[in-house]
């Protein structure tokens, strides 16, 4: 059997081993910081509730999943994700009936003619209106522009905020975290603010505090903490030291 949606992908980078397919699925929030294999996953789109597997990506941003019959699918891995909460077609069929539901309740408004200009009297109002409102401020401040990460392994300096705890999908036990803050690269130079890491095992051997500056070599990503404003994660940090103050 072959399925019409597949989206097949025309050239893409396969994962030549367990660890790197891991890594990936880390880095997409697949699996938790903890897991050291991976797990069965679940493509539940188009009324359908089908096994598949991770086979590679196109860029960072589009997973290929494969199926049984051997078909390779593109797909968002935040999508993915989504699919594999077990109230997931619940719901999507529960939105779809409240979007009928509002739409069916909304009520029908006559509007009431003015016999002498021919035209809705509450679009008269409403354009008297407008015209006697003060002109609004000045728009939003423009979003600052996004940084450009390094793709490549960086030295960096960071000053530990906070521990914490965010929830995961995928286990019943919260993952541990570090939020911190006045975090720069060193080369080439760049001030990156605030982020996060997993609070792995290789942190804890540091034994940070609250306060400790650190300096490290990692990779970091854009990637946001659950349940918090932090943008940027930091990856496997390595060769830690702590700056003494």
């Amino acid at each position: 059997m072959t399925y019409s949606f597949i989206i097949e992908p025309k050239t893409f980078n396969t994962f030549e081993t367990e660890d790197e397919l891991v890594d990936k699925c880390k880095d997409w929030n697949l699996l938790s910081e903890k897991a050291s294999k991976t797990k069965a996953f679940f493509y539940k789109g188009n009324g359908m509730n089908l096994p598949c597997s991770i086979i590679g990506y196109v860029d960072k941003f589009t997973a290929v999943i494969a199926f049984d019959n051997k078909q390779e699918h593109c797909i968002h891995p935040s999508y993915l994700k989504e699919m594999q909460a077990s109230t997931y077609g619940q719901k999507l069929s529960a939105a779809v009936e409240e979007s009928v539901d509002q739409r069916d309740a909304t009520p029908v408004v006559e509007l009431e003619m003015d016999p002498i200009e021919s035209q809705p009297i509450n679009e008269v109002e409403t354009k008297e209106t407008s015209a006697k409102e003060p002109p609004k401020g000045k728009a939003k401040k423009e979003k600052a522009q996004k940084i450009q990460l390094p793709e490549e392994k960086v030295k960096m300096t960071a000053t530990v905020k906070e521990f914490t705890t965010v929830p995961n999908n995928f286990s019943d036990n919260d993952d541990e975290v570090v939020i911190y803050e006045a975090v720069s690269i060193l080369e080439p130079a760049m001030e990156i603010g605030v982020a996060w890491s997993s609070h792995s095992a290789t942190l804890k051997k540091v034994e940070l505090n609250i306060g400790d500056t650190i300096s490290f070599e990692c990779k970091i990503v854009a990637k946001k903490l659950t349940k918090h404003p932090v943008p940027y994660k930091i990856n496997n940090p390595a060769k830690i030291q702590k700056e003494e103050s």
